[in-house]
């Protein structure tokens, strides 16, 4: 008994020693510098010549027809060169039959007896090759923190938004003595590259800007639900990352439907809409944004579906609905036809014999609506920080075409509400509580049951994005 447990001590110790040497042929695998030099003098401007690292590598040369063998070897795995953007194979550069596989090693210490002899039974022998790595292997953020300041490297700006041929920053001030650095480095394939100031136009809501890096042009073209839009991004207001509550939003309409936008912007809710076959009528105070959205609304064929209107949002509200009444819509008659479909129904038009079959091609399932289009089903408004303050003014919107079937019906036909807010209340629970609270006080009644709250994004540390979803009460569209 004692033997055994002697026997199995020995094989347990031998167990750790080989574990132990492995470990210390991993690490000593691992040691390879790529971090690219450090150029702490640099604050204003980027010399990307200064970018340059040359490191001595092992390298097997093999013949050219075992080089399959060595890359799927078990044994030689952990030490093949795993580096991105660097070649693990390269040709030799004396002898075209020749091939060298970079190793992850500088020495050949670091190797294993069993990798050189396996090298061995390749016919392989060991050489020197130098790695030269230059500004365009690092990434982004690894050239930053060898420019910064070490204390400053932990926080540096690491994202941006892009929109169009523009890239957008946001940076805190401890960054912006490197400003202009930081646009070069973060976006060498952008043309244009701004920094948005603390300053806002408090009429229009759009943030002003400062050219960081590039040319000076900052009117885009930004491609979004299979949509264009062309704007001027230091003259309007557009956020690319609302992308996904866009596409929501738009989601929850049906073709059939009126959309009223209060505060449009170039589009982004309202053309996608229109797109989906939904009428809107679409308005924003800023005659910049009016002008883009009027542009936008040609440029994707959506005339026939969207009005646009450059007015006060409270203005908006009130009158919508009787330009909804006084000049409807036309009805939805289905889904717009593909290029293949309308040639197939000419086709079948100009044949006679079979006249029958043209109207199968639009699928009638949807058409729900044959009658103009005259009720605003969805009001959109998509102005956070502000939104809330404009709900008073559907106080007795529906009073002046009511009837009294109208004053004695129940909710059914009255219009959705989606009014974007911001909150800091970071507790869901709290959040919902203050959300309908002030949603509430401005209409100056109770909101009904089905109510949806909606979290957004957050915009700030304590600061969050809601858009809240309710049916309008009929009590406040009639109020007097």
């Amino acid at each position: 008994m004692l033997g055994l447990q002697s026997c199995l001590s020995t094989l347990t110790s031998r167990k750790r020693l080989r574990l132990s040497f492995f470990s210390k042929i991993m690490a000593r695998t691992l040691t390879l510098d790529v971090s690219p030099p450090a150029h702490r003098w640099m604050d204003t401007t980027l010399q990307r010549d200064a970018f340059k690292k040359t490191i001595p590598v092992l390298a097997a040369r093999v013949p050219a027809s075992k080089t399959g063998s060595l890359l799927k070897s078990d044994i030689m795995k952990k030490f093949l060169m795993d580096l991105p953007k660097v070649r693990s194979v390269l040709r030799d550069p004396h002898d075209d039959l020749e091939r060298l596989v970079l190793l992850n090693v500088s020495e050949d210490a670091a190797l294993s007896s069993e990798v050189r002899n396996y090298l061995q039974e390749q016919s392989a022998t060991l050489v020197v090759h130098n790695l030269d790595l230059t500004y365009d292997y690092w990434t982004a953020d690894e050239i930053l923190h060898s420019i910064l300041p070490e204390e400053l490297c932990k926080g540096s700006p690491s994202g941006f938004a892009i929109t169009g041929h523009l890239a957008h920053m946001n940076l805190n001030k401890e960054y912006l003595p490197y400003k202009h650095i930081i646009g070069e480095i973060k976006n060498p394939m952008i043309k244009t590259v701004v920094n948005k100031l603390d300053s806002i136009d408090t009429k229009y809501r759009f943030f002003k800007m400062e050219l960081l890096a590039g040319e000076p042009n900052h009117v885009v073209e930004h491609h979004e639900s299979n949509c264009r839009f062309t704007f001027d991004f230091t003259r309007v207001y557009w956020n690319s990352r609302l992308h996904t509550e866009h596409d929501r939003l738009v989601q929850l309409f049906q073709p059939t439907d009126v959309i009223a936008d209060v505060f449009a912007g170039v589009g982004p809710f309202a053309i996608p809409a229109a797109k989906k076959g939904c009428a809107v009528f679409a308005n924003d105070l800023n005659p910049e944004s009016a002008r883009y959205l009027s542009q936008n609304i040609v440029d994707n064929k959506v005339a026939s579906l969207v009005r646009a209107s450059c007015e006060d949002g409270r203005d908006f509200i009130k009158k919508v609905i009787g330009r909804a009444r006084d000049n409807p819509f036309p009805a939805y008659t289905g889904p717009k036809l593909s290029k293949m479909q309308e040639k197939e129904k000419r086709r079948l038009q100009l044949a006679k014999s079979s006249l029958t079959a043209a109207p199968a091609l639009i699928d009638q399932s949807t058409v729900s609506n044959q009658s103009p289009r005259q009720t605003v089903s969805h009001f959109v408004m998509n102005l956070p920080d502000s939104a809330i303050d404009f709900l008073d003014a559907f106080r007795g919107v529906l009073l002046e075409s009511a009837s009294e079937r109208d004053l004695s019906g129940n909710n059914a036909n009255m219009p959705m509400v989606h009014c974007h807010c911001f909150t800091r209340e970071l507790q869901p629970d709290r959040a919902e509580a203050d959300i309908i609270q002030r949603v509430e006080s401005k209409l100056g009644h109770q909101l009904d049951t089905g109510v949806a709250l909606h979290m957004v994004r957050s915009v700030a540390p304590n600061k969050d994005m809601y858009c809240i979803s309710f049916r309008l009460p009929r009590d406040v569209a009639f109020a007097r």
